[in-house]
This record gives structure tokens, C-alpha cells and sequence, in this order.
């Protein structure tokens, strides 16, 4: 047997470990563009503007009398008393009410317009029991009549939605509710995206009848975690290249997967989940299914019985949306209480939300409001004006992730404003002046400032 000598060995040695250490040149890395269709929202021209002598409802739990509310460059300025702007318009107040910009975290408008047309029902994927590829967005009819309606009823925010037939019925959008002729001229900057989910009588009903999975509800829990135990290999095939790449490997990418990039999306805790579901048992299983997968359960919305389990909800920190009066319109809708909103409300580090689901809805969320407040007060509670207004502006902002941006008149904040003729709570309340970031779009006594779609036009 021939031996090599020592120096032999040393040269055979180090050619090894040059080998070893000469990595294939890296082809380009591939990444994943998150945001392929970004907004291209612009604010609209406004001036520096100040709100005199209302009563201000500040959606942080304040009230304030003869208050003045000061915008300037789109944002909150001050609020306060006897406040005065060298150069601000200035608008008389007297006797009015003036609150945040009211927001709908539960809408679908533009995926279902008003007027209601076959051609335009564009909400529900029902073909697959997991549709996480599609985009509500990609739906969005931006003419819809019903956004200018809305913002007559002080809406400056809304979520859009898939509609309920899916387990996992798509990505949600969020958008500013200003005239506009394309989608990403409407869409809020840097608002994570909702993922629409389903529990109950939807999704099994649908797919039952098809005889398809699922037709059970433990045929929905075995379909969402068989989606998300698909994700999850998703995003350790992508963390590993990821890994292998910034190491100088040479490594191929994973095949992408438009299901599995949204789920990986809310693993990463980057899309936030909004998740239909009205029975308590069946959002104490969603929450555990966010605990088994490693990613929070988000907002649950109608939940009818969310008073069943208000303390589960504060302590996961689940925020609620909900109805005041919608119920018994199927079994799953039946076991209701009028001061739902209220119990889940009472609890402490809650979020209870008022939502619309409704084109028509939508347009007075704060008498929506009221009904929960009168109802609630006469059976033991003591709601005020500057609690319950937390139902539709700060409390729903933070369930769509925002809350830093608007949901209250704070310093800093976008000035998305809204003055009321009277008491929002009031049957009489009316929005005469709607402003988003600090521009006028609304203007009861301003044509000028009262948008048509196009759709419209001509139809009269």
C-alpha cells in the first residue's frame, strides 16, 4: 500500500479546505415583493384650519365644552380651550359636536356596490375552502355610490373584506374614504393587511353541500390547521434560503406559493387576522389556534356571544366588532344579548368595536352607537358620549392596526375630523362637515364638497 509523505498529506489537505471554502458564485437573490400594488394616495390641498367653541369628543375618553380643535399640514395640531392659528380659516362651532373620523373595520363596499348587481358581486372566492391568494382589493369598484353615502354618515376609514363562505377567505384592505377613480389612490399608507376568516355555519354549509371538506366544524378546524401547518413549512423553506444566502450558499429559492406568501405574512405577524365568527366556544378555539401556530387571533367579528367570554378576550387581547341589535337570522346568530358591546367593553384592557357589515349601515354607526349606550344604561350600565365613541374611532383603528396614525383627535394624529349638527347619539345627529387629513371631502351645505360617483352621473 503506497503512503504518502507528511508534505504530501499537508498539500492534499489544504487543497480540501480550499475547495471547502470556495463557494459558487451566488445568482440573484430572489425576494419577495410584499406590497406589489402600493398606494398612490395623496393628500388633498387644505388649509390650516381651526374649530371654535364645540363640544369635542377627543375618542381617548375625553369630552370637552367650548373646546377648539386646531389643523394644520393634515394633522391634529392642539385641542383645547381659547386656542388661536395666525392665518387659520376659522370655523364657527357653536353648539355643535365635533369627534373623530368614524371607522367601519367590517365593510364591503366596492366588492359588493350599491346598486347590487350579479356583475359586480365580486366578494366571495367560493371555489376552495382556503382562498388566502385573493385580494379584496383586486375587487374594489372605487364608483361604488355607497363610499360617498358613507362619508356623509362621518366614515373616513373603512376595512374591505372578502366576504364569510371561505375558511380563509382572503387579504382585507384598508382604505381612506375620498373620491377616487382607482383603488390605490383610496388605500391607507402603511395599513397592515386583515386576513378574512371564517368559523361556523358559512364555510360548512357551502362546502357540506358539495360534499367537499368541510362539512363539519371539526371539518373547519382540521381545514385551517392544515393550512397553516402547510405555512409554516412555507416559511422555514423561505427563513432557511434566507439563511443559506446571507451565508454565501448558493441556495435555490422555494417555489412561490400565493396562499402560503399570506399565510406567511401572519406568521410573520405582518397581516392581521379578522376572523367571522359568532359562537364562544368557536373563538376559544380560534384563539388556540393562533396559539398553536404562533400567531395572534386578531379581531373577532358579529360575535354574537362575545359577552361569554369577555375576560378571554381582554386577556389574549382580542378586540370584538359587533352589532347593537342584529341577531337570531340563523342558529349559529341565535344566543344574543342587547348589551353585548357593553359586557365586552365593561371588561378591562377590552376592545369593543360597533361595525356595519351593511352599505346601509354604514352610513349611521353613530346611532349604532347610541342603541348599544341607551340599551346597555337601562340595564345597569353607565355609558357617556366620550366612552362609547371609542366603539367606532380609536378602538376600531387599533383592531386594524393604525391606531398610531388615526381613531382620535390626538396631537400628531391624521386630521381625520368630523362636525355634528348636534349629539352624535342623537336620532338628529347629522355629519355637516367631514375633513381627512385635514381637507374638507364632505360639506352638507357645500355642493362643492358633496362627491357624485360617476356612475351617477347622468342617471337622474
Amino acid at each position: 500500500m503506497t503512503k504518502m509523505t507528511p508534505s504530501l498529506v499537508m498539500i492534499a489537505v489544504t487543497a480540501a479546505l480550499v475547495g471547502c471554502n470556495q463557494s459558487e458564485a451566488q445568482d440573484p437573490k430572489v425576494t419577495i415583493n410584499k406590497n406589489p400594488y402600493p398606494s398612490t394616495y395623496q393628500v388633498l390641498p387644505s388649509t390650516k384650519t381651526i374649530i371654535k367653541n364645540a363640544t369635542v369628543l377627543t375618542g381617548t375618553g375625553e369630552k370637552l365644552e367650548n373646546a377648539d380643535v386646531i389643523m394644520i399640514d393634515g394633522k391634529i395640531n392642539a385641542v383645547g380651550k381659547n386656542l388661536a392659528e395666525d392665518g387659520a380659516t376659522i370655523v364657527d362651532a357653536q353648539g355643535k359636536w365635533v369627534t373623530p373620523g368614524i371607522i367601519d373595520v367590517h365593510s364591503h363596499l366596492g366588492v359588493y356596490p350599491s346598486p347590487n348587481a350579479e356583475s359586480h358581486n365580486d366578494g366571495n372566492e367560493m371555489t376552495n375552502p382556503i382562498t388566502a391568494e385573493v385580494w379584496a382589493e383586486h375587487s374594489v369598484w372605487p364608483q361604488d355610490p355607497g363610499f360617498n353615502r358613507a362619508r356623509e354618515g362621518g366614515v373616513t376609514t373603512m376595512q374591505i373584506l372578502p366576504g364569510s363562505a371561505n375558511l380563509i377567505g382572503g387579504r382585507g384592505v384598508t382604505l381612506k374614504n375620498v373620491p377616487s377613480e382607482s383603488m390605490q389612490a383610496m388605500k391607507f399608507p402603511d395599513a397592515p393587511y386583515g386576513l378574512k376568516m371564517a368559523c361556523g355555519e358559512n364555510p360548512k354549509s357551502l362546502y357540506g353541500s358539495r360534499s367537499e371538506l368541510p362539512m363539519t366544524r371539526m371539518g373547519n378546524m382540521a381545514g385551517y390547521r392544515q393550512a397553516f401547518i402547510e405555512a409554516t413549512e412555507y416559511k422555514r423553506a423561505w427563513d432557511k434560503y434566507e439563511a443559506d444566502y446571507a451565508a454565501g450558499k448558493n441556495a435555490a429559492a422555494p417555489k412561490r406559493d400565493l396562499t402560503l406568501d399570506t399565510l406567511k405574512g401572519v406568521l410573520e405577524g405582518e397581516i392581521l387576522i379578522h376572523n367571522h365568527c359568532y359562537k364562544a366556544e368557536e373563538m376559544v378555539m380560534m384563539i388556540d389556534l393562533g396559539k398553536e401556530f404562533n400567531y395572534h387571533s386578531g379581531t373577532f367579528h358579529h360575535a354574537i356571544e362575545a359577552y361569554k367570554i369577555a375576560d378571554t378576550l381582554a386577556e389574549n387581547g382580542n378586540c370584538a366588532a359587533m352589532w347593537p341589535d342584529w341577531w337570531g337570522f340563523k342558529l349559529e346568530a341565535y344566543d344574543m344579548v342587547l348589551e353585548n358591546v357593553a359586557i365586552v367593553d365593561s371588561v378591562k384592557n377590552s376592545c369593543a368595536v360597533v361595525h356595519s357589515d351593511s352599505p346601509v349601515t354604514i352610513q349611521r354607526l353613530n346611532q349604532e352607537s347610541a342603541k348599544i349606550m341607551h340599551n346597555a344604561n337601562a340595564n345597569g350600565f353607565n355609558y357617556t358620549e366620550e366612552q362609547a365613541i371609542s366603539w367606532i374611532t380609536v378602538n376600531a383603528a387599533k383592531s386594524l392596526g393604525i391606531a398610531d396614525k388615526t381613531g382620535s383627535l390626538s396631537v400628531g394624529k391624521n386630521a381625520d375630523v368630523v362636525i355634528w349638527n348636534v349629539n352624535p347619539f342623537s336620532v338628529y345627529a347629522k355629519a355637516e362637515q367631514v375633513f381627512i387629513d385635514g381637507a374638507k371631502v364632505f360639506d352638507h351645505q357645500d355642493t362643492r364638497y358633496q362627491a357624485q360617483s360617476d356612475f351617477l352621473l347622468g342617471q337622474e
